[in-house]
């Protein structure tokens, strides 16, 4: 998006104040004195010792040395990008919200994705939950949902994430594996605590191996509620519904992306925002009103349950679209702080206790990791409305206040800043009324851990119930433990006598005598094969090399064009390939440079190449790959030895452009299927 045009939101603007371009300026130090020399040191005699005098050397060393912060501990591998939020219809009747209550408002928003487990320096593609925080500047202040791609969590109570964190990182004695669940301690832990169990069946799904942030659901996980003007309570739960819908990769592509491209999903949306295709979300909300708290199976404060969509449906009430990268990764990404406490009049708490833990734990590490309580003047967590308060000093302050009152209340300064009416816009909590001995417990209500774990599995399609399966046998099978995995095996026969006996099978571990939840509905909904599937902004690779027939290949193109499809021309070598009629076509990657598992789908044309037999051998060894990935596959009239030499069968996702009048259309139409899982592949 260009920053200079005339419809900047309003953070735009603001973060324009503090962006640096150095292009044509003078090298200077921090104190803006211009430097005559950047590359040596000064010394003593041109071959003497260097002086400490040197103020030049001394700053410049002194910062590079702190230049790094302490990484998150968890969702430490994230990346961003800047957009709006528009809303679709006005929600008064639900929120005094100031940017829910005129259809058309734009708010502008900052959304950072992440990685849960992983350090900074992980890769992208591994099996593990993401996050998916929204900044959202409102004209009355900073509200951040801060959720995950999965709508529930590990836990209910926050006393066990410091457990869960431990359970799941690397273990400690020799900080092994790495941005990985497959391991003793991580498996331990959830068979000793079984409230884990909703969730581990959404963690071993592809819905944890998403193929990109842009076709990722969201979820706020927690219950909150919305308090319209009237001061009328009702319980609500947010999703995000990504427009292109919501697909994964398969587990062998995920971990051959890890070491061909561990950027894969950072890139996919740096990319996609500099080639405009923005990435948008649907924003929907579940409503409950107050007096329904307890007709339901489930209770509704519970963070390991949800609500079903078919129950309490999801109104979509307005569209995110990111549409501009960070200009600097960490004054932008790494720097900004999300709390889901930061709420505007109209959203406010409930008692989920996951959620009160949350309060107090998302304040407390920024100030570790940024420095202290004035981490919200950095530009990206400054609000776009003014803030006046009587908050003072600290590391890094910024803001000169000026005047000699710091306290409330006060005669010297008339009262200011004064504090604000409900009508004025002041926040003000619910009023809800409670009551109760002070207990450590757990409510009943949460005692359920496998009615939704068997819901979600009988929800999933024969294909993904598979890839739990797969799931499963690879992480428990990760495990040392014998005594650990036969506990897992026997704590989710619970969930499904049939898949917990083909886990055993699998990891060598004596059946499970248990018996499986009675639960037997379902909800389509959490199934993926049930998404949306579309064309636009799908990669294909065009298999190429010189002597090809052209206007073929021209009008192929043309048609993946037409419908939104990224292609990438691959050949033998960078430079130009030439068609039969000596016409020259730009090379985008080699054989070498990229691979298979990066692209969505193949178009195959070959051609002749200097190294024929190297050729002939990598457009073969990338069909075989695609075909066992079940994508599709297009065959040009040239391509068909290719594919005849192969693997690869004849059936779903092929399509041949041989006495084919149909062929781009049909190519088209199977590139938007994305997978066709019931290829045999064996």
């Amino acid at each position: 998006m260009d920053k200079s045009s005339s419809d900047q939101n309003k953070k735009e603007r603001q973060l324009e104040e503090f962006r640096m371009n150095n292009d044509g300026k003078k090298l200077t130090t921090n104190q803006g004195i211009k430097i005559s020399n950047d590359e040596e040191s000064l010394k003593a005699g041109i071959r003497g010792p260097t002086l400490m005098e040197d103020f030049h050397l001394r700053e410049k060393i002194t910062h590079f040395d702190h230049e790094r912060i302490p990484e998150r501990v968890v969702h430490a591998r994230g990346y961003a990008a800047h957009g709006e939020f528009e809303l679709y219809e006005s929600m008064t009747e639900f929120t005094k919200a100031g940017f829910l209550q005129k259809a058309g408002t734009k708010t502008p928003v900052f959304t950072r994705f992440s990685n849960v487990v992983g350090s900074l320096g992980s890769p992208d593609t591994v099996r593990d939950v993401r996050g998916f925080a929204v900044k959202f500047y409102t004209e009355e202040g900073n509200y951040d949902l801060v959720g995950n791609n999965i709508p529930v969590f590990f836990i209910q109570d926050a006393m066990k994430f410091p457990d869960l964190i431990h359970a799941v990182k690397p273990e400690p004695h020799n900080e092994m594996p790495q941005a990985a669940s497959a391991h003793d301690t991580f498996w331990d832990f959830v068979a000793n605590n079984q409230e884990s169990a909703h969730m581990i069946m959404w963690h071993m799904s592809d819905r944890t191996i998403p193929k990109n942030y842009r076709v990722m659901e969201g979820f706020g996980v927690n219950t909150f509620r919305f308090v319209n003007a009237e001061g009328i309570s009702r319980f609500v739960k947010f999703h995000w519904k990504p427009v292109l819908g919501v697909h994964s990769l398969v587990w062998d592509e995920a971990q051959k992306i890890s070491g061909k491209d561990p950027d894969f999903q950072r890139r996919d949306l740096w990319k996609s925002i500099e080639n405009g295709h923005y990435a948008e979300y649907e924003l929907g909300v579940q409503i409950i009103d107050q007096a329904d708290e307890f007709k339901f199976t489930f209770d509704i404060l519970d963070a390991t349950k949800i609500w079903p969509e078919e129950i309490v449906p999801v109104k979509i009430i307005g569209k995110m679209t990111l549409n501009r990268n960070v200009d600097n990764v960490f004054a932008e990404t790494e720097q900004v702080a999300f709390h889901p406490g930061n709420l505007v009049p109209g959203i406010d708490f409930t008692n989920d206790p996951l959620l009160q833990g949350r309060l107090f734990s998302y304040i407390d590490t920024q100030l570790l990791r940024l420095g202290g309580p004035n981490f919200t003047e950095i530009p990206i967590n400054r609000p776009i409305c003014p803030f006046h308060n009587n908050q003072r000093n600290g590391f890094s302050r910024q803001t000169i206040n000026v005047g000699q009152v710091s306290y409330h209340k006060n005669s010297l300064d008339n009262n200011t800043p004064s504090t604000s009416t409900a009508k004025e816009g002041g926040f003000v909590h619910y009023a809800e009324k409670v009551e109760g001995r002070v207990i450590q417990a757990r409510s009943e209500s949460f005692k359920d851990h496998f009615s939704q774990a068997r819901l979600f599995w009988n929800s999933m399609s024969p294909p993904e119930k598979q890839h739990i399966i797969d799931a499963f046998s690879f992480e428990v099978g990760k495990v040392n433990s014998r005594d650990v995995r036969q506990q897992v095996v026997d704590m989710f026969v619970h969930v499904d006598q049939v898949m917990a006996n083909k886990i055993a099978d699998n990891l060598g571990v004596n059946r499970p005598t248990g018996k499986q939840s009675q639960v037997t509905s379902s909800s389509p909904a959490l199934s993926q094969e049930n998404t949306i599937k579309v064309p636009q902004t799908l990669k294909v690779a065009v298999l190429i090399g010189n002597d090809f027939n052209l206007p073929e290949v021209e009008m192929t193109i043309k048609t993946l064009r037409q419908y939104g499809v990224d292609y990438t021309i691959v050949s033998e070598k960078l430079g130009t390939i030439r068609s039969s009629d000596g016409q020259k076509v730009r090379v985008n990657e080699t054989f070498l440079t990229t691979a298979p598992v990066l692209f969505d789908s193949l178009y195959v044309v070959g051609g002749t190449a200097t190294n024929q037999a190297k050729l002939n051998s990598d457009i073969i060894d990338f069909i075989n790959e695609a075909y066992k990935h079940y994508k599709p596959i297009g065959i040009a009239t040239s391509g068909v030895p290719y594919f005849n030499a192969s693997n690869a069968k004849a059936g779903p996702g092929i399509a041949f452009a041989s006495s084919n009048p149909e062929f781009r259309k049909e190519f088209v139409n199977i590139i938007a299927q994305q997978r066709f899982w019931n290829r045999d592949i064996y």
